[in-house]
């Protein structure tokens, strides 16, 4: 009994092996041409993914590279702010304090190119309609001289890179005045 299965898989190879003659050369060089071409888009459309994904991860690092840069020039506005308003004040210097502020007003300049260079400004908001993306309310004005969501005064410069708000503009924004009610008339 135990001779009879090599015997039988013998015969089944041996059919199967008649089976692909019967196909014909032809045939199967077709068979093995499709195969062949469907490999090759399969690999093509794997190459395109990975050239995709190489792409798509080097935006990323860019993007996160750009962001720590940002956020690393948003710790150095507030002191260039403190140095700029501080040199507001050289008319009231003595001749000598003033010759420094001049130097330190130097210094200023050069934090403002480097800031240029990184594609950072300061953008002016006074007289500019608020922006809850540029602007940040500090305070808000009643008034009936200026229209209603314009910026009326500006207390900290905002700045901006291409791309985003580094540091919103601190403003104060004009409001149009409450209609008195009805008890405070009388």
């Amino acid at each position: 009994m135990t001779e009879e299965f090599p015997q039988q898989a013998s015969e089944d190879n041996a059919s199967s092996a008649q089976a692909e003659t019967q196909i014909g050369p032809e045939q199967r060089i077709n068979e093995l041409e499709l195969e062949v071409k469907e490999s090759h888009e399969k690999y093509l459309r794997l190459l395109a993914e990975m050239e995709n994904s190489k792409k798509r991860l080097t935006k990323e690092k860019q993007e996160m590279t750009r962001f720590g840069i940002e956020n690393v020039i948003a710790d150095f506005l507030l002191p260039m702010d403190n140095l700029e308003n501080a040199l507001k004040f050289t008319h009231q210097m003595s001749e000598e304090t003033r010759n420094w502020a001049i130097g330190f007003e130097m210094i200023l300049n050069q934090f403002k190119e480097v800031l240029s260079e990184h594609g950072v400004s300061s953008f002016n908001s006074l007289g500019e309609n608020f922006d809850p993306y540029l602007h940040e309310a500090v305070e808000v004005e009643e008034t009936e001289t200026v229209q209603e969501g314009k910026i009326t005064q500006e207390f900290v410069k905002g700045y901006k890179s291409s791309n985003r708000t580094i540091r919103p503009a601190k403003v104060k924004v004009a409001k149009k005045p409450c209609a008195p009610s009805e008890e405070s008339k009388n």
